[in-house]
């Protein structure tokens, strides 16, 4: 089996969650800045196999599509032209920035540590990526 790789897109810092093989564990992969982050999954895709990119879909609470859909819809058209024969599902995306901080909480990291906003990214793809999974 191939991987299934999360992203949960930003304008300036990208995070990334990615499954086992099997597709059953989902682990923070890293954080990566925007502008490299094509870049980035070429290198990847070079040496882990991607069988489905898992993309985070801001909504509002009132399920409306929020102002960063804007930024995310360019990206996903050129993950697209890249990566051809690798299919985008969506994910609902909203609120696993406060559960990642919470996660970060529960897990005793420091205030400091807590700042890190690159850290919440990566845990917000998780957390995406686990959803995914749990509802499969």
């Amino acid at each position: 089996m191939a991987r299934i790789l999360a992203i949960d897109y930003g304008l300036k810092r990208t995070g990334l969650a990615v499954t086992d093989e099997l597709q059953i564990i989902a682990s923070g992969l890293t954080t990566v800045s925007t502008p490299q982050l094509i870049t980035f999954l070429q290198e990847y895709c070079k040496q882990e196999t991607i069988e489905l990119f898992l993309i985070g879909e801001p909504k509002q609470l009132n399920n409306e599509a929020s102002e960063s859909e804007a930024f995310i819809i360019p990206f996903i058209k050129k993950l697209e032209k890249v990566f051809p024969n690798i299919p985008i599902k969506r994910v609902d995306e909203r609120f696993t920035s406060k559960m990642a901080f919470q996660t970060m909480i529960d897990s005793g990291l420091k205030k400091n540590q807590r700042k890190n906003k690159a850290l919440i990214d990566e845990i917000s793809a998780t957390l995406i990526l686990q959803s995914y999974l749990y509802s499969k």
